[in-house]
């Protein structure tokens, strides 16, 4: 039986021309090469290469069977990676870490899509915020983060690979008439923790002021509640309105402040076939109508 590896060196010969140059590629010292090709014509009985001057060339029998082993050797490859795929999700597991917003609204229907399509998965969730989940993702600890940027143009972690998943643009929340954010320098305002009010203090510096922040919540539902009271204004996202929406707030979209959601993974893409699966079905769900 012929070996399938010296059969990938004799392809390798054949497609670059030299014994040096197929080394290179298959990453072999130019001996282990020779040593190969020699065992592969004492195997078939047949000579497959000759030297010409300083250089090599495949005799006719060499070209016959490199064009077969190129044939065979995809084949073997194509094979190895739909079982690969086959059984990583048929047994794998896909672990997703996602901010409270993307939980509450397209995250579970792809969890869901996931488990439609590949029931042998099993599915771990963990809610907490970008930096953190960019943190587990690179210690290993979770396989896919969703995650959001207010600048699209910021470079991508050395090692993580993004796919862009929607555009989520920001609302300004009262319970009258909202007007712009500029029209607002002496009103309260109801915000975050000081790491997640961070950029509705970059929106008001933009227009001026610095907000006069009189309540602290990061509860949607309770922050909303408080807007209805008419205890101040504050500003989300659209997918936090989608999660929740109170009865009694006005909302007006904020021009210039989107946030770009990802799902990001660690490596080179494409990613193994249970996480992949997981951004396809994270594609699919995040295809939802703009917020009105």
């Amino acid at each position: 039986m012929l070996d399938v590896v010296r059969l990938r060196v004799l392809v390798a010969v054949a497609r670059k021309g030299s014994l040096t140059a197929a080394a290179r590629e298959l990453h072999y010292s130019q001996p282990s090469v020779s040593h190969h090709l020699a065992r592969l014509e004492a195997e078939t009985g047949a000579r497959l290469i000759q030297r010409v001057g300083r250089g090599i060339r495949l005799t006719e029998a060499g070209r016959l069977l490199a064009g077969r082993a190129e044939e065979i050797i995809g084949r073997l490859d194509d094979t190895a990676e739909e079982l690969a795929a086959h059984v990583g999700l048929r047994s794998g597991r896909v672990r997703l870490a996602a901010f409270p917003s993307a939980l509450g609204t397209f995250v579970p229907e792809a969890v869901t899509l996931l488990a439609g399509q590949h029931p042998g998965l099993r599915l771990q969730l963990t809610e907490t915020e970008p930096p953190e989940a960019l943190r587990l993702l690179r210690a290993g600890r979770v396989d896919v983060a969703v995650i959001f940027r207010y600048d699209d143009t910021a470079p991508e972690d050395n090692g993580i690979s993004m796919t862009h998943l929607l555009d989520d643009p920001s609302y300004l929340l009262s319970s009258g008439p909202a007007g712009e954010i500029a029209d607002h320098a002496e009103s309260a305002w109801i915000a975050g923790c000081d790491r997640c009010r961070s950029h509705l203090l970059e929106i008001c510096e933009q227009a001026g002021y610095a907000p006069r922040i009189s309540f602290t919540s990061d509860d949607i539902v309770a922050v909303q509640a408080l807007v209805a009271a008419s205890l101040g204004l504050t500003m989300l996202p659209g997918l936090a309105l989608r999660a929740h929406r109170h009865p009694d707030v006005r909302v007006a979209e904020v021009p210039g402040s989107t946030r770009h959601v990802y799902a990001a993974v660690y490596g080179e893409p494409p990613p193994p076939p249970p996480p992949e699966a997981q951004l396809k079905a994270l594609q699919e769900s995040s295809l939802t109508p703009r917020l009105t």
